[in-house]
């Protein structure tokens, strides 16, 4: 099956390898590229997803949106994603300009597709989504799934106790798109923090060769680089947004279950956390993952 679809997001060291993995496989069709403010700020998000496109030879339309969330202040994550938002690895410059109307892309490149034929992969905040929803809902309809990296079930949050960072970047965004009835997998911490690439990864993936593999090889180096952990789990790094592209292209590795979500819209530092509510729409939750076969796939793909 061909995956015709449209990329939300915000790269990102862990959001890069996702699109590199998109663009290498032919089992994607990617009609579009739309940006949002979150791992860092819109301009440099958007200068990133034509800088990916640049390295693999691909004219994708990339489209920016959203500068900030709907209702607060967003985050500033260049500690752990770097100035440039890909932790200092240098991808060439994009020769081509790029859209300055994400949700209007959105819109019409739905409402253009056949009704149900055109997957959205969010890999960041939810605040394009959020607007499509309430500006053109009759082209949100349209959508066949949409396939969104965020939140934690069942699992710690790595903002707040139990809040996710796309999810705590704009709760009210979340809010709306949990709600309103769309076919949507959520893939969560829960299952997110199960795929870990290590040092053989790495090194796995310098050894294939292809500029994906090798690009992305050096960004998750650039994880390790910049995030410190010590005890269980400092011999690797999750693969969050790569874990989209992952269930689109082999959801046999991943374990789902049918649940409505309650966003927290609150003050505290839990806003964003899922809880799950039988009077919402039901999603299907992925909790469960097949770790190192999904890490296997990946550098598959990217080789």
């Amino acid at each position: 099956m061909t995956i015709r679809c449209i990329i939300d997001t915000d790269p990102g060291i862990d959001d890069a390898v996702a699109i590199l993995l998109a663009l290498a496989s032919p089992a994607f069709d990617i009609l579009g590229i739309t940006t949002v403010a979150g791992n860092i700020g819109i301009t440099t998000t958007t200068r990133n997803a034509g800088r990916i496109c640049a390295l693999m030879g691909r004219p994708v339309p990339v489209q920016a949106g959203a500068a900030g969330p709907l209702a607060r202040k967003g985050f500033d994550t260049a500690e752990i994603h770097g100035a440039d938002g890909l932790g200092g690895v240098a991808f060439p410059a994009s020769a081509t300009l790029p859209g300055a109307d994400a949700v209007g892309f959105l819109a019409e490149t739905l409402t253009r597709e056949p009704a149900g034929s055109v997957w959205v992969l969010t890999l960041g905040p939810l605040t394009n989504i959020a607007r499509l929803v309430q500006d053109h809902p009759e082209a949100a309809a349209r959508i066949g799934q949409v396939v969104a990296m965020g939140g934690a079930v069942r699992d710690r949050g790595n903002i707040g106790p139990r809040s996710e960072f796309n999810m705590a970047a704009d709760p009210e965004a979340a809010d709306i798109v949990l709600g309103a009835g769309l076919p949507m997998v959520l893939i969560p911490l829960d299952v997110t923090r199960q795929v870990r690439a290590t040092p053989d990864d790495c090194a796995a993936l310098h050894a294939a060769g292809t500029p994906q593999a090798e690009f992305s090889a050096r960004l998750i180096e650039a994880y390790f680089q910049s995030t410190t952990v010590t005890g269980p789990g400092a011999e690797s790094r999750p693969l969050h947004d790569p874990c989209v592209m992952l269930y689109a292209l082999d959801p046999g590795l991943f374990g789902l279950e049918a649940m409505g979500l309650s966003v927290d819209l609150g003050p505290t530092r839990d806003a964003g956390a899922l809880t799950p509510d039988a009077a919402r729409p039901q999603v299907q939750v992925a909790t469960s993952v097949q770790g190192r076969a999904a890490v296997a796939r990946l550098i598959a793909g990217l080789a």
